[in-house]
């Protein structure tokens, strides 16, 4: 389908020149960034510090290589990334949750031969051991990884290099022409988990990540604003914290307030009301950490929040609207930069995801056994430049004719609403009929609305698949499940064939569930089950 005017020219920029552009027209002297240590940052500070960070991590570099960052959400992160930017360099986000063999797999696969991070990060986060296998990666014959902490850098910026940063941050956009890449070459490599495999690159360019800021601005004319203030837990690795978080807010001159870990429930809470945050971007999960843990006035300044990553739970939506606070949910796929769609306070529609953003091209190609809804491939100013594969390590094999297919199973109303029905790989063969893994979770949810839920399929030699519902509510049990979906209407097939009950459903750094985790709990108990 055609999709919603958009001006693809304002992408065709830099992240780096967009900075400035948007430092032109909300002032330069607007305070843009804060993070936990409570110290913010106006857009003039900014650049000087991306420019002054910047020439200290491209040492050593060439044009166009890809340097790593292993930061969380901090003001010094997004520094880095801009000042890699500014000079040329493509900025490789690490996810520091994925465990060693998957930050190694990757910093492989994106041919990284340098790593930014901080001392005081790795301590606290109590990551030696990832640092250890890092900086212990060969990528020359007698050359490993060059691990850089900012805190030595920091401590080697002295007066001169100050003032030289003073005067290049005046003539900014000229220095950025002479080094930095076109907007049409990779800014960003960020990592798909490695859930299914070694995990895979995804080589965003400046264009990719600008126009989707953009098509998230224009889709919500009339709901955001620069007096908003954008509280973001999500870590940057996380391409929803990157793009929605931090970028569309920076871009657009709406103040970002980053915290480091998405996982403080208590902490995030009471910034929200020190700051007097209007929005928020978050996981379901995370949500429900947040509108439980907050205390009277908490929440008070919260206009709206945004939730993606994950279906969201009506138990969540009524907390946060017990708070006084809209919760919209979106849909995106990192390959896209990351957002696709998106409710609206004027037009929402609790159970879908909302429209589609301006730019976006889109069909539903058939898939057999499902007779509502298809696979929904995309096409638009946002869609990656391509993947970069373990086996082909600095590879970016494109997506043939720039369409993305997102593997998900969505069906699209009148109105233009987009209901996602499930992954295409999450839906089970049963007796020949295919079943919605995530129908399932729905209808468990339906009965326990305060407990998290995850389906699971596994091998059956007489149906071919069979269901197993993992849960960490206490009183769960097939009996209670079986009865309430003959009340629904369910087909008896839909209803697992036992429920196993956990103290917690696994959870990656980003929010979504962990399904090989669970899956992986699930084989060790099957007999039991």
């Amino acid at each position: 389908m055609p999709p919603v005017a958009f001006d693809a020219k304002v992408a065709d920029v830099t992240l780096f020149s967009a900075l400035l552009a948007a430092s032109r027209r909300h002032g330069s002297s607007k305070s843009i960034l804060e993070d936990a240590e409570r110290k913010p940052i106006a857009y003039n500070r900014l650049v000087l510090g991306a420019i002054v960070l910047g020439a200290k991590l491209i040492k050593g570099t060439r044009r166009g290589e890809t340097v790593g960052i292993l930061l969380p959400n901090v003001n010094a992160m997004v520094v880095a990334l801009l000042g890699l930017n500014a000079y040329g360099r493509v900025a490789g986000l690490l996810n520091f949750t994925a465990g060693a063999r998957n930050i190694v797999s990757a910093v492989g696969t994106g041919q990284i031969a340098k790593v930014v991070t901080s001392r005081r990060f790795i301590d606290q986060a109590k990551l030696d051991d990832v640092v250890a296998a890092i900086a212990a990666v060969e990528v020359a014959p007698g050359n490993c990884v060059e691990i850089v902490y900012l805190e030595d850098v920091a401590r080697g910026i002295g007066t001169r290099d100050k003032i030289a940063g003073m005067m290049r941050s005046l003539w900014a956009g000229r220095l950025h022409r002479r080094y930095g890449l076109r907007p049409e070459q990779a800014a960003v490599l960020l990592f798909t988990s490695g859930t299914e495999g070694t995990p895979k690159g995804v080589a965003l360019s400046s264009r990719n990540l600008v126009a989707n800021a953009r098509q998230i601005y224009q889709h919500a004319t009339g709901v955001l604003s620069p007096a908003d203030v954008m509280m973001n837990p999500l870590p940057m690795f996380h391409s929803y914290g990157l793009t929605a978080g931090t970028l569309m807010p920076l871009l657009s001159g709406i103040k970002v307030v980053l915290y480091p870990s998405p996982l403080h429930y208590k902490q995030i809470p009471k910034l929200i009301g020190e700051t007097k945050a209007t929005a928020m971007v978050a996981t379901d999960t995370f949500l429900q950490g947040y509108g439980r843990a907050a205390e009277p006035g908490d929440l008070g300044s919260m206009r709206f929040v945004i939730a993606g990553a994950e279906r969201v739970k009506e138990a969540t939506r009524a907390l946060w609207a017990k708070a006084g606070t809209l919760l919209l949910e979106g849909y995106g796929a990192t390959e896209c930069a990351p957002v696709l769609a998106a409710n609206l306070p004027e037009a929402n529609r609790p159970g879908t995801v909302g429209r589609l953003l301006p730019g976006i091209e889109w069909r539903l190609d058939p898939v057999e056994g499902i007779s509502e809804g298809g696979r929904l491939v995309v096409r638009g100013p946002n869609v990656m430049l391509g993947y970069m594969m373990a086996d082909r390590p600095g590879v970016v094999v494109p997506p043939e004719g720039g369409w993305h297919d997102t593997g998900d199973i969505v069906t699209v109303d009148g109105d233009g609403f987009v209901t996602i029905r499930g992954r295409a790989k999450r839906f089970a063969k049963i007796g020949g009929e295919m079943v919605s893994l995530a129908a399932v979770e729905a209808l468990a949810a339906s009965l326990w609305p305060e407990g998290n839920h995850v389906v699971i399929s596994l091998p059956d030699p007489r149906k071919g698949e069979q269901l197993i519902l993992v849960t960490d509510r206490p009183d769960a049990d097939k009996a209670a499940l079986l009865k309430h979906a003959q009340e629904a209407g369910f087909p008896e097939m839909w209803v697992p064939k036992a429920v196993m009950v956990v103290a917690a459903i696994p959870v990656l750094g980003s929010g979504k569930i962990d399904f090989p985790a669970a899956t992986e709990m699930v084989r060790q108990a099957r007999p039991l089950l």
